[in-house]
């Protein structure tokens, strides 16, 4: 639960760092700008909020890993997605992005701090306990971090010790660990499809390199 929130915060941190001209910048998500991601974020957080205030009594169904799926990477016909440009664009100024990112992401940091870790949860169809859905969460906000500064060299990196277990969390999900030569950070990239590898990372890949992307839906 602290991964949790220590991603979450470094995240949001960056968020309120932007200038305003950044939030027309390209993200790492592809076809959507910054403010775009914000606007996917704000969301995200009503997802916590909401998840947190849903009960379940049954036995649990997924665990921190295996609330993950692997999927095909995205085509951009998804409605959800299409529909967020949109969303993001009637903010109008990046300001007031930023304080719904602020307001709804700060409640969702404080409901997750409140809530009991062996707590069961429903979401997605599926049953968790807090402490796994939250642990999952670091996934979500480490690669998003990573989406909100791809064009943005100047911007605060995710912590180092959210990169690691992100990167733990990919391996455990995929099934297979990558080479220990590429860093946390590159591996998430990678791994994910939001970088293509280069001649030398293709080598240190092997054979792993024809299983790219792991794309998590």
């Amino acid at each position: 639960m602290e991964l949790f929130s220590r991603s979450w915060r470094a995240l949001r941190t960056a968020v309120a760092g932007l200038p305003d001209a950044d939030f027309t910048q390209r993200s790492g998500c592809s076809g959507w700008l910054v403010r775009d991601l914000v606007c996917h974020l704000v969301i995200d957080a009503q997802d916590v909020l909401i998840t947190l205030v849903t009960p379940a009594d049954t036995e649990p169904t997924v665990d921190a890993v295996t609330y993950w799926k692997l999927v095909e990477p995205p085509t951009g016909e998804d409605p959800l997605d299409a529909l967020i440009p949109r969303l993001a664009a009637a903010y109008g100024e990046p300001r007031w992005l930023k304080f719904h990112l602020d307001d709804v992401g700060s409640a969702a940091g404080r409901a997750a701090e409140l809530a009991d870790p062996a707590a069961r949860v429903g979401t997605r169809d599926e049953v968790l306990t807090v402490g796994d859905y939250l642990s999952a969460y670091v996934v979500e906000w480490t690669l998003h971090h990573l989406d909100l500064i791809a064009h943005l060299p100047t911007a605060a990196e995710p912590p180092a010790e959210t990169l690691t277990a992100a990167r733990a969390s990919l391996e455990k999900i995929a099934g297979t660990a990558f080479p220990a030569a590429l860093s946390d950070k590159d591996a998430l990239l990678i791994g994910t499809g939001r970088r293509t590898p280069t001649d030398a990372e293709k080598a240190v890949l092997g054979e792993l390199a024809a299983e790219l992307p792991f794309v998590l839906g």
